[in-house]
């Protein structure tokens, strides 16, 4: 029999911080499930960490690509995504944890309880390397507002999302994009279907300078500028948007210590709009 829900969880090189993403699947309340986990070539102790996690239990399954992809991470979220036997995806990154227990249990009731949505997901606590919370912030909730802000910025925190698998597939599922890939899934999601955010905390993020969309902030807001170009005739606000975003490409030119300095005030100013 096939699970509710797959988790895709991609990997590379984070073996100290992927047991806590894993256990946190593990305590979910919602045992429907299967943890489909894609080592990205990894070069430490990961694949015999994985190689445990598999006989401890059968529900974890593991992949290895043939070769490195990052920073293009949408070939391995693809790879996740068609290895995956669940009606719903659900999605965590390897330094990230579920916070709420409950997560999987509130989303497949609600996916379930209605049809016409395509993908739900939820609020997110940042945190630092010792686990302190810097700041909390949480998305805009109803289908009607999420689609007017949808080109301002990312209207969903990836690993807080469950979505459904055959309407991700109709769609072509992630884009041939190195950056925002999740942004541009959302925003294709979102012709086929309603989206939702609730207003609860769903998962710890790890902000500690190590982020693809830290290290990687210049090519990534160029890209983004394309993403909502090509979305343009679908949602509102493209003007406004494009500008917005336009101002966040500028920013990335800055020196790279004044960048770190800034980034926790900006990404949380940028969340709260």
């Amino acid at each position: 029999m096939e699970p509710i829900v797959s988790v895709v969880i991609p990997t590379y090189n984070r073996v100290k911080l992927l047991d806590r993403a894993i256990r946190s699947v593990l305590k979910q309340g919602f045992q429907d499930w299967e943890l489909v986990v894609i080592d990205d070539c990894s070069t430490d102790e990961t694949p015999q960490i994985l190689a445990n996690w598999a006989k401890h239990d059968p529900r974890i399954r593991v992949f290895r690509n043939e070769k490195n992809n990052y920073p293009d991470i949408s070939k391995t979220l693809n790879r996740g995504l068609n290895e995956s036997k669940g009606k719903y995806i659900a999605r965590l990154d390897d330094d990230d944890y579920w916070f709420d227990r409950e997560k999987l249990k509130k989303q497949v009731e609600f996916l379930e309880g209605h049809p016409d949505y395509v993908l739900c997901g939820g609020g997110v606590i940042v945190i630092d390397g010792s686990e302190k919370e810097l700041f909390r912030y949480l998305k805009i909730e109803n289908d009607k507002d999420i689609r007017s802000r949808a080109l301002f910025a990312n209207p969903f925190s990836h690993t807080t999302t469950l979505y459904l698998k055959k309407a991700a597939q109709k769609v072509g599922g992630y884009g041939d994009w190195r950056y925002a890939e999740d942004w541009d899934l959302w925003l294709k999601l979102g012709e086929i279907g309603k989206m939702y955010n609730f207003q609860e905390y769903f998962t710890c993020y790890l902000m500690a300078g190590q982020s693809k969309s830290f290290i990687h902030q210049k090519p990534q807001s160029k890209m983004i500028l394309e993403i909502i170009k090509r979305h343009k005739n679908t949602y509102p606000n493209f003007w406004k948007a494009y500008l917005f975003n336009l101002s966040q490409y500028i920013y990335s030119f800055l020196p790279l210590f004044l960048r770190k300095r800034l980034h926790p005030f900006l990404s949380s100013f940028k969340r709260s709009i």
